[in-house]
């Protein structure tokens, strides 16, 4: 198994980092097939995920978003690639862009 761990600060405030939050379990629900749940809290959500292979959550603060997941064996030998597709995938959605990466890999091959 192996595990992601990624954190991003922002400076949205607490709903806008909701919405964002919302838009990326779509996205996940939608193209890979991810099971999502959310739940709001006074200062900080959680969102739960998980598919066959994969599971974890994404909390949700007004100046952060954490997302930590666990890899079964299936994805685990591709971490590396599929923690820099959900970095890619947070820093569209935050508005932060990082550098491009040109690798051979569809965003959908890792699921």
């Amino acid at each position: 198994m192996s595990d992601i761990h990624i954190e991003r600060k922002h400076s949205l405030g607490l709903e806008a980092a909701r919405e964002v939050a919302r838009q990326w379990m779509r996205r996940a629900e939608q193209d890979y097939g991810i099971e999502c749940t959310y739940a709001e809290g006074e200062s900080c959500d959680v969102a739960r995920f998980n598919r066959a292979g994969i599971d974890g959550s994404v909390e949700v603060s007004a100046d952060s978003v954490a997302l930590n997941a666990t890899l079964g064996l299936l994805y685990g030998n591709f971490s590396e690639q599929i923690e820099q597709r959900l970095l890619q995938s947070l820093d569209d959605l935050l508005g932060a862009k990082a550098p491009a990466d040109d690798d051979v890999y569809n965003d959908k091959d890792w699921l």
